[in-house]
């Protein structure tokens, strides 16, 4: 009769621990990640840049810092939509990732056999704001960029309002300088930009009041 009232005892405990076992459906939460260094963080971001062809060649520098979860990308670029490019696709690695952008974008700098289509629409774009003409030629772009570089790298001009077009590679000076040293050096810069073919001086002369 004990061995009977034991197995009973037994066999009932044991069912009450499946049964709490079979109540107990409470989720668990997932095991954390490992957190990366900041040396992987570092290797990710600059992996996911450079999964883009279009930058490569540009070796952007990323800086990353695991602790603060920041990376700091710099360099330069052609145009604004590689720099944006390049920010969105360190961005896909961790959607808290915070990006410090110290991307310049220098499109003077880019030789004309690296000269593309993209940065063409962009020197037209900012070529249209600023009231002046691109003809449809990758060279009229590029000499277009040259010459506006040039000019603002001389920062001889002061009080000027020089506009630049260009067109089948013949580059038109149009707008006003203060003397007449001014006009002629405007010329000269556009004359010596490669590519060009001639140039029109439409500059008139109007000594700052």
């Amino acid at each position: 009769m004990q061995h009977t009232q034991l197995l009973v005892s037994t066999t009932g405990v044991l069912a009450m621990v499946i049964g709490l076992a079979a109540c107990d459906t409470t989720p668990r939460e997932p095991a954390a990640a490992p957190r990366m260094s900041s040396e992987e963080l570092d290797r990710s971001v600059t992996a996911k840049i450079n999964s883009d062809p279009a930058l490569v060649p540009y070796k952007l520098d990323v800086d990353a810092d695991a602790d603060d979860n920041t990376v700091t990308i710099s360099g330069t670029v052609p145009t604004q939509s590689l720099r944006t490019k390049a920010v969105d696709a360190a961005k896909t690695v961790d959607a808290g990732l915070a990006i410090t952008d110290r991307i310049d974008v220098k499109p003077e700098s880019v030789e004309r056999k690296d000269y593309n289509e993209d940065i063409a629409r962009e020197a037209r774009q900012r070529a249209s704001t600023s009231g002046e003409s691109i003809g449809d030629s990758l060279d009229d772009a590029w000499i277009h960029t040259k010459i506006r570089s040039q000019l603002a790298a001389e920062g001889v001009f002061p009080g000027s309002s020089l506009n630049v077009d260009v067109t089948n590679n013949v580059a038109t000076l149009r707008g006003t300088v203060a003397t007449a040293a001014d006009k002629a050096e405007a010329e000269k810069i556009a004359r010596s930009t490669e590519g060009v073919k001639s140039v029109r001086n439409q500059l008139v002369i109007k000594p700052a009041s």
